[in-house]
């Protein structure tokens, strides 16, 4: 009888005896949970593994996402694009938002696309769990394989995006200068972000049930407490409140990313230092804990 077999047949035999509990029994005979979480190393390097299937599972759903539609992938151009539209029409023209802004349309477009990108990347990781249990329960692998996947498929859609801003930017007036080679580093470091929100989202969404009803709530409260259709430095003095006030509403990472990014496309002395601070700050904490409040819970995804 193989190690296994007679394991469960003892584990048998004590249950109806009531001898010697089932935990000890394993423990003995070297068994572990099939579902047991690893150390941390461990499941790092396990996500480094599954390295293909992630960005494979990525491609795909970034292919089969606007397949229904008839403008296709032009929709992730698109929604950004009309979105600023309505603002630059609501706070530009008729809220006077654009008065003391120079480029305002720039200035606008910049915060949308950035702001996007996030703001989607946070969405799609609250679903990553609750909306693939069927996975979850068929397959053993790292779960936050799949909060991985959904920000990299954002990460896709946001190479084109980006593209078609710096067109959008130049038609503005604005001319390209050697700052703009540092859009790579925004978007390296804005992604390291959105990857550990992400991973926080998706382990709240899976024990919260309500989180996809709230999460629209949230989402827009933080649109508008991050500066994209208005300049928080302007508000803040035309409601003569104090300056820290201001300092701590551009430490709003959501808020950071976008003034670095408007720093290096829509201005010729470059990212401020306290800017590009906060940004490797953010970047930094939400990725280590992202990874770590979500692997602690690994056990139970997909479970009930």
């Amino acid at each position: 009888m193989s190690q296994p077999e007679s394991a469960v047949a003892d584990a048998q035999a004590g249950g109806r005896s009531g001898q010697e509990p089932l935990a000890k029994l394993a423990e003995r005979y070297g068994l572990r949970r099939a579902i047991a979480r690893p150390r941390f190393p461990v499941y790092l390097r396990q996500l480094w593994e599954r390295r293909h299937f992630i960005l494979t599972y990525a491609t795909s759903r970034n292919v089969s996402k606007y397949s229904s539609s008839a403008l296709g992938q032009l929709w992730q151009v698109l929604t950004p694009l009309l979105n600023a539209a309505i603002y630059f029409v609501m706070f530009g023209v008729i809220l006077g938002g654009s008065k003391h802004i120079q480029n305002y349309p720039a200035f606008l477009l910049t915060g949308m696309f950035i702001f996007t990108y996030t703001q989607r990347s946070v969405t799609a990781g609250a679903k990553s769990i609750s909306g693939n249990l069927s996975l979850i329960r068929a397959l053993h692998f790292p779960r936050a394989s799949l909060p991985l996947a959904y920000t990299i498929q954002e990460l896709q859609q946001l190479a084109v995006s980006m593209g078609v801003l710096l067109v959008l930017i130049v038609i503005t007036g604005e001319l390209p200068t050697w700052y703009w080679l540092m859009l790579p580093v925004l978007l390296a470091i804005q992604s390291l972000f959105n990857v550990g929100a992400s991973l926080v989202m998706a382990r709240v969404g899976a024990s919260v049930r309500d989180m996809s009803q709230l999460l629209p709530f949230i989402m827009r409260t933080w649109l508008y407490a991050s500066g994209v259709f208005f300049s928080i430095e302007d508000r803040i003095q035309a409601a003569h409140l104090p300056d820290w006030v201001a300092k701590l509403m551009y430490l709003n990472p959501a808020a950071s990313y976008m003034e670095f990014g408007r720093d290096i496309l829509l201005k010729d002395e470059g990212p401020r230092l306290w800017v590009l601070g906060s940004c490797v700050f953010w970047a930094v904490f939400a990725l280590g804990f992202g990874f770590w409040y979500f692997w602690r819970a690994e056990e139970r995804y997909g479970r009930g």
